[in-house]
């Protein structure tokens, strides 16, 4: 199958963690990508403007690829940045895909990503491409083929223009939707509710992207294994601190492209196994309160709509 990854840049998310950049730089150096975008957040406080620069000199050192360089004067935080940079892009291409600077891939994840979002370009129903998946949560182990999930992926992704119309709504105000409408908002992970209620307050954004993608039962492509593990479970994480249980196994080379890519159907066991593996870390009553909660709150949106 031929690759059509001419037109899709990758759009890269930077702050603090040069050590972390270099390795993910050196990943994407050999992808053959035609347009790179670089984000670079603003210092958090004047201790880290060093560091940042540092950030800085790499990202201006880039001599393999063209790249467009943001330098943010002031910090946004990550679900900010990410919001309004992959915005950005897509106001200017029909695809992209993202990458943050504590992310490697292996060789051929560009193209097999961009030959993903190629082929499912004109289906509505297939909100995403992702390049992580994992052995907690891949309902087909032994597959060779890609399978279709319907919780979103923020390692490693790519998506259309189309689909990202509607990431103005807050996580909440989707929850609430899902709600109204019948949806579990537990149905791919005990975790999400709780996300959605402390998006704002932590600066966090994938909860809403994993929301809109239920609201709309949007689905999102994941490799038959990872192509892609995170560097970022250290002291010096921001947002995946301690979650050293979605460690991947050591990465396998990139799968082939498929001969034919399969139809958009989610696989049955990816809800369960979500469910499975994040578990409500709250007490029954707690659990009991939050259900309260989101009840509540669907009440007030659709009584005053």
């Amino acid at each position: 199958m031929p690759c059509f990854t001419a037109d899709i840049p990758v759009v890269l998310f930077a702050y603090a963690r040069p050590a972390h950049l270099a390795r993910t730089l050196a990943c994407l150096r050999g992808e053959g990508i035609p347009l790179l975008y670089v984000y670079s957040d603003g210092p958090r406080t004047p201790v880290q403007s060093e560091v940042v620069d540092t950030v800085r000199r790499l990202v201006r050192d880039i001599d393999w690829c063209p790249v467009e360089i943001v330098e943010r004067d002031e910090n946004l935080g990550l679900g900010r940045s990410i919001r309004s940079g992959v915005g950005e892009v897509l106001q200017q291409h029909e695809a992209a895909i993202v990458f943050e600077d504590d992310l490697i891939c292996v060789p051929g994840t560009y193209r097999y990503l961009g030959t993903a979002l190629q082929h499912y370009h004109d289906c509505p129903q297939v909100m995403s491409v992702a390049g992580w998946t994992h052995p907690r949560v891949n309902p087909q182990p032994d597959a060779t083929q890609p399978y279709f999930d319907g919780r979103a992926c923020c390692w490693v992704w790519g998506t259309w223009r189309r689909a990202w119309q509607g990431m103005e709504r807050d996580a909440l105000s989707l929850m609430r939707a899902c709600v109204a409408r019948g949806d579990d908002p537990a149905r791919y992970g005990a975790d999400l509710p709780a996300m959605a209620e402390v998006e704002a307050s932590r600066n966090i954004w994938a909860v809403r992207w994993i929301f809109h993608h239920q609201l709309q039962r949007g689905l999102c492509v994941r490799p038959p294994w990872s192509l892609v593990d995170h560097l970022g479970f250290d002291e010096q994480a921001t947002n995946a601190r301690g979650a050293d249980v979605w460690a991947n196994p050591p990465l396998r080379a990139c799968p082939p492209l498929p001969k034919e890519w399969p139809a958009p159907v989610e696989h049955p066991n990816c809800a369960r196994l979500w469910q499975a593996a994040c578990v409500p870390t709250v007490t029954p009553a707690v659990s009991r309160s939050w259900w309260r909660r989101i009840q509540r709150m669907c009440d007030l949106t659709f009584k005053g709509a």
